[in-house]
């Protein structure tokens, strides 16, 4: 199999910079893994990567859908293996960089995804049951997919139970594509909020409640956007009135990003072959030697 490094980690780790570093050294291209990097517009409020921090270095799966598109994991997977595949066809090594945790185990562990598009109706009843509801129809109709989704996440919850309640049960088995190096990155706890408070209060100065104000006057639907969750879902709410003050919208902004940062580390936990390098010492060189013994010889 062809050789696939990987770069994840938790929001505001700092892996973005460091892929670029040893994409440099490496000569490598990066494939974007960010559930909402893939649309155009979400810029400040994803974090994606601005074109003066790529160095130079070639990004893929960055704006490839528009706002209000429906783009499913079987969409970023397909899209995916086409970027790494292209790259590996030019001699070229692949990073796939991101810290969306179903995005780097689609790839990754190659799941066998349906590609099917949702059925509105189905959809729209699944989202009206409680979390509670949700998981007793999974328990009766599928209780092996309690074993494969976070039941602590409503909308994993309730895609599961869409394919639950459109015959598409059970899973079949995931057949990896590439062999893959994956390497975590991420702080101590302390070190990684002030960090989220600092990219917080940054991105904010820099014009992201502008950033959502815009993106609803060019066409983006509320729900929509408060779908994507964090940034834009609290910004949206903050624009239509629903907190007393700017404090108010802040402080439960950065409590719900810290949140995520944790239910990242949950996810990123079931997987034991993660190599989490030391952010304390000289991360460039550690994960510069695990990515030279991985390579062995050639390209990756």
């Amino acid at each position: 199999m062809n050789k696939l490094v990987v770069i994840t980690g938790t929001t505001a780790s700092g892996k973005s910079d460091i892929a670029v570093e040893l994409a440099k050294e490496f000569g490598a291209e990066i494939v974007s893994a960010d559930s909402r990097q893939v649309f155009r517009g979400l810029d400040l409020g994803s974090g994606k990567i601005t074109e003066e921090e790529m160095q130079g270095v070639k990004h893929h799966l960055l704006d490839v859908a528009s706002p209000n598109d429906y783009f499913s994991l079987a969409d970023f997977q397909k899209l995916a293996y086409e970027a790494i595949d292209d790259i590996h066809s030019r001699g070229i090594a692949p990073f796939l960089v991101g810290g969306t945790g179903l995005y780097i185990n689609a790839v990754v562990d190659g799941y066998n995804l349906h590609e099917s598009r949702p059925d509105p109706e189905l959809r729209k009843k699944v989202e009206e049951r409680t979390l509670d509801e949700l998981i007793e129809i999974l328990r009766e109709k599928d209780p092996e997919a309690l074993t494969r989704v976070d039941l602590m996440n409503k909308r994993r919850v309730e895609r599961a139970v869409e394919k639950v309640l459109s015959g598409k049960t059970g899973e079949k088995p995931s057949s990896p594509r590439y062999d893959s190096l994956v390497i975590g990155v991420t702080w101590p706890r302390d070190v990684l909020y002030e960090r989220i408070r600092i990219r917080l209060d940054r991105r904010l100065e820099m014009g992201m409640i502008d950033e959502v104000k815009n993106l609803r006057e060019r066409g983006a639907s509320d729900e929509f956007l408060y779908k994507l969750g964090l940034e834009y879902r609290y910004i949206l709410m903050y624009l239509r009135g629903e907190f007393d003050s700017f404090e108010a919208f802040h402080d439960k902004l950065f409590m719900e990003i810290r949140h995520l940062a944790k239910e990242q580390m949950t996810w990123f936990r079931k997987r034991k072959d993660i190599h989490w390098i030391d952010m304390n010492g000289d991360p460039i060189k550690e994960a510069s030697l695990l990515i030279r013994k991985f390579a062995i010889a050639g390209v990756l």
